[in-house]
């Protein structure tokens, strides 16, 4: 698997591994129904050096197939980490293994720690969370996604990183 930023000819392929309504429900800020507009502009996004996000790809013979994407947002004044994967790549282990890149990446560029929720209703994506190491808050509160339009519960988590952390990224 590759990490990768993403690029303006990505919006094609972006917008048919996230065109699933069971993908944009889980999200916060991806609207329903998402279209080929939505994928240019987050394609031509300017990336934030303090908060980057990237596209997870396959390499193969026929060029790259696109996985989903993993990245850091900044929700109430710190560091998110957010990312969703296409339905054909569910349950392969994608969603952990880019995180681990994104989180040892935000520990190398100064963030000391990440905070992260999934929907009550989605339950998967809060196991990756805690093969992460991400820790309960104990906080569920209403979390308002683009895609459905509406406020749903959401489990909050957070991850601390201590110097340890930084120089096994380092290291890797």
């Amino acid at each position: 698997m590759l990490l990768r930023p993403v690029w303006p000819e990505d919006a094609e392929g972006l917008f048919a591994a996230i065109n699933d309504a069971g993908i944009v429900c889980n999200l916060a800020r991806a609207p329903w129904p998402y279209g080929r507009d939505d994928a240019r502009a987050f394609a031509q996004r300017a990336q934030d050096p303090r908060f980057p996000h990237f596209l997870l790809t396959l390499p193969g013979d026929a060029g790259q197939t696109l996985v989903g994407s993993c990245g850091l947002g900044e929700c109430d004044g710190a560091a998110e980490l957010g990312y969703w994967i296409a339905r054909e790549h569910w349950g392969k282990g994608f969603a952990t293994e880019a995180a681990r890149a994104v989180i040892a990446n935000a520990w190398m560029i100064g963030h000391r720690r990440l905070v992260a929720s999934h929907y009550i209703d989605n339950p998967a994506s809060g196991a990756v969370l805690r093969r992460l190491g991400f820790k309960p808050t104990g906080i569920t509160r209403p979390r308002f996604s683009a895609g459905r339009g509406y406020e749903a519960m959401a489990q909050e988590y957070a991850l601390e990183s201590d110097m340890a952390d930084v120089e096994r990224a380092m290291a890797a």
